[in-house]
């Protein structure tokens, strides 16, 4: 290898690993099909949803685009919850929340999806127009789906039916509302690629002071 290439080589590295990153990171999956919808609907029949939460899952899944989206959650902890699965007497509602995520970082992980902002709540609400019972919540959270195929996959599997008791113990209410499309300043498309370029420029300066010896 010529000493230009040798050079070149930290950035052609740089610049393949964030194709990759980006492949898996964005998928650029096609969007769900009919059939891959109705395999879905199914599932989420089987276990029991009510027939207005499956119309508005049919409809949320039809309009696939094949982006991400974000899911704002408001949630609302119980005080003192129903012990469920390995539940101990006594946890707590965020307890078993933790059991839930315990369960759900992986998975969304896995498949390109991560938690952006979450927090407890500072204060009761400041503003609430039209809804009752809305000014009080415990904390809210957002995260990021690569798609609504990841999503839905996800809610799919049987481990998420075993863990999902835990998050229905845990609330005494919530809102989760879908938002696309959506903008957030920063993000791991912008932190991946200053980390791989701050990298390469390292390397690159390495492997000219050693070419200049």
């Amino acid at each position: 290898m010529n000493s230009r290439l040798r050079r070149l080589s930290p950035w052609l590295a740089a610049a393949l690993f964030y194709a990759v990153f980006r492949l898996w990171y964005d998928g650029f999956a096609a969007p769900l099909s009919p059939d891959e919808i109705a395999r879905y609907v199914a599932v989420m029949e089987e276990r029991g949803q009510p027939p207005e939460r499956i119309a508005l899952l049919r409809k949320f899944l039809a309009e696939d685009d094949g982006r991400d989206f974000v899911m704002v959650n408001l949630i609302a902890f119980e005080e003192a919850p129903q012990a469920v699965g390995d539940m101990r007497p006594g946890e707590s509602g965020r307890d078993a929340m933790d059991r839930y995520m315990a369960h759900m970082t992986p998975a969304l992980l896995a498949r390109g999806s991560h938690p952006i902002l979450g927090g407890d709540a500072a204060a009761h609400a400041i503003e609430v127009w039209g809804l009752p019972d809305a000014e009080r919540w415990s904390m809210a959270g957002v995260v990021r789906y690569r798609s609504r195929r990841d999503m839905i996959e996800i809610a799919t599997q049987p481990e998420f039916r075993d863990a999902h008791v835990y998050k229905r113990a845990a609330m005494e209410k919530t809102v989760a509302v879908p938002i696309a499309p959506y903008f957030v300043a920063g993000g791991p498309r912008l932190a991946v690629a200053l980390a791989l370029v701050a990298g390469a420029a390292l390397a690159h300066a390495a492997l000219a002071r050693r070419g200049a010896q």
